[in-house]
């Protein structure tokens, strides 16, 4: 009896340990900053993820306009999106044409603004479908067109991100296999990653009441999307959205606890 006590004890003990390496042994980021010249332009290629409420990459221009005042007309976001789409549905030579995406904005005031020929943006951020990444049939897919279309991205002279999307509320276990597949692919175009997925996670692990989800426990609810807009902030300018004025509607209890999840994760994420 005692015997087979100890033995059970020592399985136990080596799956803690196992687990616990496990844990460790994520892949970490290659990439950690695209400073110091960091982007102010930049174009979303990607699905409904992005284009829920409003679209998370004109919230994000808010955030940079108001972290930066002194340089706001420099910033702007746009993005090319396909519900329920991954990467091989986007046709990125096509998308980077000259004179075509970017080649106008609008200003505060509504004015068009034509934007010099040439490079229209000085960073392309790239999502693959909510599961691709981590899909027996779909993830070598993910492999291969972040692998061809980081090489387009930089043959236009312009510099690729990967987004890491979120795990589904109903599924918190994907959140896991989303940042290695991610990190992966980053490591391997030497791109940065976005960790937004993981700033997913540690919210609903600080406070899980705070709805992210909307009803489909897929989309962000406006919280997932600011959260994503916190994220993608900190990651793409290095600044820290925490005390950011803009703060999409939100309350302010909300949102300051949504920017310092933000910058906790990205700053965990690159080991800084």
């Amino acid at each position: 009896m005692m015997r087979l006590l100890t033995r059970a004890m020592l399985a136990l003990c080596l799956g803690v340990v196992a687990s616990f390496s496990a844990a460790q042994a994520q892949t970490k980021p290659k990439v950690t900053t695209l400073g110091p010249d960091f982007p102010k332009a930049a174009l979303f290629i990607g699905n409904s993820f992005f284009y829920y409420n409003n679209g998370m990459p004109g919230h994000l221009s808010f955030m940079e306009r108001a972290a930066d005042a002194a340089n706001k007309a420099a910033y702007r976001n746009t993005m090319a999106t396909i519900g329920g789409s991954g990467l091989d549905w986007h046709d990125m030579d096509n998308l980077l044409r000259p004179g075509g995406i970017g080649a106008y904005s609008f200003d505060e005031q509504n004015v068009v603004i034509f934007n010099k020929p040439g490079k229209q943006f000085d960073a392309v951020v790239m999502m693959d479908c909510s599961q691709c990444p981590i899909h027996p049939q779909l993830k070598d897919a993910f492999a291969a067109f972040a692998k061809k279309d980081s090489e387009i991205i930089r043959a236009h002279d312009m510099r690729p991100v990967l987004f890491m999307s979120w795990a589904y509320a109903d599924k918190p276990d994907m959140t896991e296999g989303l940042a290695e597949a991610y990190t992966v692919a980053g490591n391997a175009n030497d791109a940065l990653v976005i960790p937004a997925g993981l700033a997913f996670a540690r919210v609903r692990k600080l406070q899980p009441e705070l709805n992210l989800y909307a009803p489909d426990k897929r989309h962000p609810s406006p919280a997932g999307t600011y959260l994503a807009a916190c994220t993608t902030l900190a990651a793409l300018t290095g600044r820290s959205p925490v005390g950011n004025s803009y703060i999409m509607g939100l309350d302010p209890e909300t949102a300051q606890l949504l920017q310092k999840a933000a910058w906790d994760t990205v700053q965990e994420y690159y080991g800084r």
